[in-house]
């Protein structure tokens, strides 16, 4: 009788190509002779391919080998005579009808609708592993989105006997995602791990700053109005704009708790939910673009003007996601879009209006006048091209989207003729600076 591991050693050389991979597997199967016992016999062959499934549904730490196996061991003669890593639709179709059980119902309807939306007829080894990875590329996405399933299933409002934590996940995925395909996948494979820190990070940083400035001022209202509110080495001025840290720093300064509380109740409503469906990654992208394009914006266009407040990041992501609802107006489904939207608009007009009039009152302090206006614009700027692009490509490869690429390209040549602006212009222009606080 033949050991089950000397078996399955023997299974994988028989149908393995690649002798390094073998050589790594076998080295991984030695290593872990005792997780050898809890695997299906690999003469069921398609147990093992559905086995390699539970594998991902359990989040297993070490997912290279089955990911080796996959073309190999579970695409046997009858599946894949060719060894090609693809299986028929047909043959696919068969499979999930006998084990799609041991699935998730979320995961199972996917993989359905992969199989209805392939034209050519077969399944890719990819895609699976783009499926099961929670990693999905532009081609697995249209085959999901060209699959009948996917508008024959019951959509995530029509679950019932859901938690409060699995009601804010929905309650979330209807609020930012378009498709139901989309929000299905979300609802199934989030964690809140990690949960959206970034947004609450910096939020809770911005509140402790301005109440650290408030009591050493004196002040809550119109803080900028104190004549040692510039002196911090926070704020962006221009007379200071060879400290590099100033293009970002500002956003923790803001010039009264008016100013706060918008900035504070967009970044938070809008924030929150983007960051727990897109990262933190993604999300702090839009926020950093969008606040040193403000500042760099302020540096060319507003040239004697300090910055202060967190608008340029805030107005990126109120503005990707405004964009993003208006470009998927039909797919949106949140309650009362259209009010909700006039919301933002309205606080995003209003707190813009504020930051106008501000900038055109008596300062208090002159020659200096007070914060610009026109980081807002860039935050938009940004918002309008970066973000949306990052907003509209859940769970796809950023760097596999041109669109993203041109944007990029085209943000970092802004920042690159802004950096040369501030360091010749000035004095090509002989532009007049207040002097620093």
């Amino acid at each position: 009788m033949i050991p089950d591991f000397i078996f399955r050693e023997v299974v994988f050389l028989a149908y393995s190509p690649v002798c390094v991979g073998a050589a790594a597997f076998l080295q991984a199967l030695f290593a872990n002779v005792n997780s050898l016992k809890n695997l299906p016999d690999p003469r069921n062959l398609p147990s093992l391919f559905f086995h390699n499934i539970q594998l991902y549904e359990n989040e297993a730490e070490e997912k290279k080998p089955s990911l080796i196996i996959w073309p190999h061991l579970c695409l046997p003669l009858q599946y894949d005579p060719e060894n090609s890593g693809f299986i028929s639709t047909e043959r696919f179709r068969d499979l999930l009808a006998t084990h799609g059980s041991e699935l998730d119902p979320h995961k199972l309807e996917v993989l359905l609708a992969l199989t209805d939306g392939n034209s050519d007829g077969k399944i890719c080894y990819q895609d699976f592993v783009n499926l099961m990875s929670n990693k999905r590329s532009n081609s697995f996405r249209r085959a999901i989105l060209q699959g009948s399933r996917q508008l024959k299933g019951c959509s995530l409002r029509d679950e019932v006997g859901l938690g409060l934590s699995q009601r804010l996940v929905r309650h979330v995925a209807y609020e930012t995602l378009p498709r139901e395909v989309d929000r299905k996948w979300y609802f199934d494979s989030y964690t809140y791990c990690p949960p959206p820190w970034f947004i609450l990070a910096i939020t809770i940083a911005e509140v402790a700053v301005f109440m650290y400035y408030g009591i050493q001022l004196d002040r809550l209202v119109l803080q900028v109005s104190s004549p040692s509110f510039l002196k911090s080495p926070l704020p962006y001025h221009p007379q200071l704009r060879a400290q590099a840290w100033r293009y970002f720093s500002y956003v923790f300064m803001h010039t009264g708790i008016e100013h706060l509380s918008l900035n504070m109740a967009m970044q938070l409503l809008v924030g929150v939910p983007l960051e727990m469906v897109h990262g933190a990654l993604r999300i702090g992208l839009i926020y950093v673009c969008g606040a040193l394009a403000g500042s760099l914006a302020v540096s060319v266009t507003d040239m004697t003007a300090p910055v202060v407040g967190s608008s340029g990041g805030v107005y990126a992501l109120v503005s990707a996601h405004l964009a993003n609802v208006v470009m998927n107006w039909s797919g949106m489904k949140c309650q009362f879009k259209l009010f909700r939207m006039a919301m933002a608009l309205v606080c995003m007009s209003v707190e813009f209006g504020r930051a106008v009039w501000l900038r055109f009152y008596p300062p208090a302090f002159p020659p200096c006048p007070n914060p610009s206006f026109v980081a807002h614009l860039g935050g938009v700027l940004v918002g309008l091209t970066l973000g949306v692009v990052v907003l509209q490509n859940y769970e796809q490869r950023l760097q596999e989207q041109s669109l993203f690429w041109i944007f990029f390209c085209v943000y970092t040549l802004f920042v690159l003729c802004a950096v040369f602006w501030n360091v010749f212009a000035y004095s090509l222009l002989d532009v007049r600076i207040p002097p620093a606080p």
